[in-house]
């Protein structure tokens, strides 16, 4: 891979977040920190108009208010399947957007997000970030990460992820987006 190729293409990345609940987001390990990170995220998309892709688990509530806020017309995914991918309303959102690296937050790590990543790689371009990402137990995030690396998912972190997309200081962009990570 080259480094042109190393680097990720704004006009070809999609904001994915998975499960980042009211009812779950509570038990999640450090859940405070990855709501921040989650909302973080979320407002720079907005600076950069980085399309968001936002997924519900049904029965655990709505996706929490603080981050709900950050995303103009949310509406989010509902579905049952714990891999995104094995909900058709999904699929066809993913269709629409046409977009080829899909950047991966939510919760939880072992479980929605891993297997969502799994079955994206061979598809797309996966980056995991993983401080907007959580588990209930340290260790089951731990695994998550080492796994899906492993399976050839790129692991990123939020800060890492925004001067990436941003590319260049000294632009409204940057200038906008400097609150966010200081």
């Amino acid at each position: 891979m080259n480094q042109k190729q190393a680097l990720l293409q704004r006009d070809q990345c999609l904001l994915v977040v998975i499960d980042a609940q009211e009812r779950l987001m509570p038990v999640i390990q450090d859940h405070q920190a990855i709501t921040g990170n989650l909302v973080r995220l979320a407002r720079f998309a907005g600076i950069i108009d980085l399309p968001v892709l936002v997924t519900e688990q049904q029965k655990l509530g709505s996706t929490l208010p603080e981050l709900a806020q950050h995303l103009p017309g949310l509406e989010p995914v509902s579905k049952i399947t714990f891999d995104c991918f094995g909900c058709p309303d999904f699929v066809r959102a993913l269709e629409h957007l046409g977009r080829d690296t899909l950047l991966l937050t939510g919760v939880e790590s072992h479980i929605c997000v891993a297997q969502t990543a799994l079955s994206a790689l061979g598809r797309f371009r996966v980056q995991v970030v993983s401080d907007a990402v959580g588990s209930r137990s340290p260790h089951n995030l731990q695994v998550a990460l080492r796994r899906l690396e492993a399976a050839g998912a790129e692991i990123t972190s939020t800060e890492m992820l925004i001067y990436e997309l941003l590319g260049r200081a000294g632009t409204e962009e940057f200038k906008a987006t400097l609150p966010l990570v200081k």
